[in-house]
């Protein structure tokens, strides 16, 4: 199979009829703090950033990729807390006419239909050759671990330093990053900010909360911590930066 990146400068389009985010997030993921404020900058104000990958024969959309351009001193140091404040940052910087360096990518969105297709691969190297185009010097990730549902009281921090017997990443989504050259770097214990009430929580995870305290919940990277008394849920996604060279 062959594929080719449109973005969405070259594509408007894709910004409307592109794929559903419910197809690829969990239902909980759909509602950051910052994310569901500012994701819709990106089609407006950096559509040659956000890209979908096409089948060459068919001319379906497979997956698509969002990124972000951003400045980093290229310290471990110097780099951000993760998915929230890179956004953040990065659309600061765009309003006030600021340089940026470093592409960042924010999601690689791949349906059910679409997996085991490569397709993983292909988009971060999409994401390499748009930060050569736009003579971006840095690729860096602050990625969403792909199996850390299943441990989900194991602290991040423990989590990315697990090994296969053959040495490579435990977690698979790392293991795609780690293939093409890119080192672990800083883990994100407070990277994606969720807060709602306990019904919306309900809602978003299929279960009851009777009473205040922490609660594992399918798809969580983490606890969601729930207080009745205050009618609130807050959960704060864990990542790790995953630094290309």
């Amino acid at each position: 199979m062959t594929t080719h990146v449109f973005t969405v400068a070259d594509r408007p389009e894709l910004a409307a009829e592109g794929i559903p985010s419910e197809l690829v997030w969990p239902e909980y993921n759909l509602h950051g703090e910052v994310t569901s404020r500012l994701w819709p900058r990106l089609y407006e104000d950096l559509p040659q950033f956000q890209f979908g990958l096409y089948d060459d024969a068919t001319g379906e959309l497979l997956a698509e990729g969002h990124t972000v351009p951003c400045w980093w001193d290229g310290s471990e140091v110097g780099l951000s807390s993760g998915v929230d404040e890179t956004l953040q940052a990065a659309l600061e910087q765009l309003d006030a006419g600021g340089t940026p360096n470093t592409l960042c990518a924010m999601a690689a969105e791949i349906p059910p239909r679409s997996r085991g297709r490569g397709l993983a691969r292909a988009l971060l190297e999409a994401m390499s050759a748009i930060a050569e185009q736009s003579a971006l010097r840095h690729l860096i990730a602050p990625v969403r671990p792909s199996t850390k549902d299943r441990y989900p009281i194991t602290a991040i921090d423990r989590y990315v330093t697990w090994r296969r017997g053959d040495g490579q990443s435990f977690d698979p989504w790392m293991r795609v990053h780690e293939a093409l050259g890119a080192r672990i770097g800083p883990t994100l214990p407070r990277s994606l900010r969720i807060t709602g009430s306990v019904a919306e929580w309900e809602a978003w995870t299929g279960l009851a909360f009777p009473e205040s305290g922490e609660y594992v919940f399918p798809l969580g990277l983490a606890p969601v911590t729930i207080d009745r008394d205050a009618d609130v849920g807050a959960y704060w996604e864990p990542n790790v930066w995953l630094i290309h060279r």
